[in-house]
């Protein structure tokens, strides 16, 4: 391992990034202490090496930094974080430093928080069934194990509240494999923060849970660092503990917008609406780190959150984070007006991957054909609404006013649901045939005629009591 270096050449400071001349052996990624001229230390990370030339970015900034009387070490190491199992229920830093008044975690390792890629051969296929008991998701779009599945929503809109039960409620069915959460918020505020900690605390959650907090007035570089630390906690708790991560990533445009801060101060040539040309390739090297490994019990899950300027789907992040995940679950700001929460639109939502985690064995026999029917009876109810408001619910014919019906009925009743009522599984499909009971047999032909006989007549009898 290289020695620890000192220098005292910085020559130039600019926003976060400080210019260091004359150094030998420093290599990208390694991280440098920074004492200055008070003795105070601050920390940051080699951005950029050009012969003897080294870009360093500052973690707590720049301000306050005089040129002349700062000395640099050099670490030798990447930035890292101790794992132990004593990190479940704690709450850390953006960087990994324990922030719960808790003690400091004795390690078991120290892991370079940048990970190794997941050989693609040694990948294994997600197919197994995540309950989230949330019925817009578990019924329509589920979640599968080792899959990345993201929320895309609008300022505003309630996509902490949903995260939230997420954390509470994602289990794995059967098996009693033990389930754990990592939590990583980026530039929200200490009320969101709060909410999230205080949530977890109240219900008990905190206990299977790793939390990683960087607030809004935390340093932009530290957003970047955030993620990742994150992940090498859910790659210790999969890989060498065997257990079951869910990784919530909160919120991704934040870290997009720093990622977008620090290539401005590198004076880099911007890509769509400023933010940097190599935006997809670092989105992935987050987003690829979650997945299943052959011969591992272990996996990884991950749901990042994102926020779309202006609703505007085809904005950078929303836009490049649906072409590396596996889907996309859509918050809806007009449901949210109709009280209905959570507000996910299923019609655009999707999980590209949900046929292989249903099914006989999995959740139920019916579950995809009776999703297939729900689908199709509520895009005809949406289209009865659209018509109704232009032409008036007069001009609808009898078939037109059933499917409407049944869309106002499945917004309120399937779609909508308390954050904290946690619905198994087997409860979310029946509510699906209970909705489709006001239609005839002949109607529901998206559904095999076996599973009509064997799963109806339950329903259309308590109709009828």
């Amino acid at each position: 391992m290289l020695s620890i270096k000192e220098y005292q050449t910085v020559t130039n400071i600019s926003g976060p990034l400080m210019m260091v001349e004359m150094v030998d052996q420093a290599k990208y990624g390694h991280i440098v202490d920074i004492e200055l001229g008070d003795g105070s230390i601050r920390r940051g990370q080699i951005l950029q090496v050009e012969n003897d030339k080294v870009l360093v970015q500052v973690f707590e900034g720049t301000r306050g930094i005089d040129v002349n009387k700062s000395t640099v070490r050099f670490l030798a190491r990447p930035l890292e974080l101790d794992v132990s199992p004593d990190i479940l229920g704690r709450v850390f830093s953006g960087l990994g430093e324990p922030k719960d008044d808790g003690p400091a975690i004795i390690a078991d390792k120290r892991l370079d928080i940048n990970g190794s890629p997941i050989n693609p051969y040694a990948r294994d296929y997600p197919n197994e069934f995540i309950q989230t008991g949330i019925s817009s998701i578990d019924g329509l779009n589920p979640l599968v194990r080792g899959q990345k599945l993201p929320i895309f929503s609008g300022a505003g809109l309630p996509h902490d509240q949903v995260t939230a039960q997420l954390a509470r409620q994602a289990t794995v069915l059967g098996k009693g494999e033990e389930f754990a959460v990592v939590f990583a918020a980026m530039g929200i505020t200490f009320e969101a923060a709060q909410f999230f900690i205080n949530d977890l605390q109240d219900t008990g959650a905190i206990e299977r849970a790793v939390m990683f907090v960087n607030l809004a007035n935390d340093p932009a570089i530290e957003r970047i660092a955030t993620p990742r630390f994150a992940l090498t906690a859910a790659e210790y708790l999969a890989f060498e503990l065997n257990m079951h991560v869910l990784v919530i990533l909160n919120d991704m445009t934040n870290y997009c917008e720093a990622l977008r801060e620090i290539s401005a101060a590198r004076k880099e040539v911007p890509g769509r609406r400023g933010y940097p040309g190599y935006l997809y390739t670092d989105l992935a090297t987050v987003y690829e780190r979650a997945g299943r490994i052959k011969g591992k019990t272990g996996s990884i899950t991950m749901v990042p959150v994102l926020t779309m300027p202006e609703d505007d789907k085809t904005h950078p992040v929303p836009d490049l984070t649906g072409y590396i995940t596996e889907g996309q679950i859509i918050l809806s700001r007009s449901l949210h007006r109709k009280a209905v929460s959570p507000p996910v639109d299923v019609l655009p939502s999707l999980s590209r991957l949900k046929d292989k985690g249903i099914g006989q064995g999995k959740t139920r026999e019916d579950h995809a054909d009776l999703y297939n029917q729900l689908y199709a009876a509520y895009a005809r109810g949406k289209e009865s609404q659209e018509l109704a408001t232009i032409m008036g619910e007069a001009a609808l014919s009898e078939e037109d006013k059933k499917y409407m019906t049944f869309a106002n009925e499945f917004e309120a009743r399937y779609v909508s649901q308390d954050y904290y009522e946690n619905r198994s599984i087997e409860t979310t499909l029946d509510l699906g045939w209970e909705l489709l009971s006001m239609f005839e047999n002949a109607e529901l032909k998206r559904i095999d005629v076996e599973l009509i006989k064997k799963y109806m007549p339950k329903f259309r009898k308590e109709k009828s009591e």
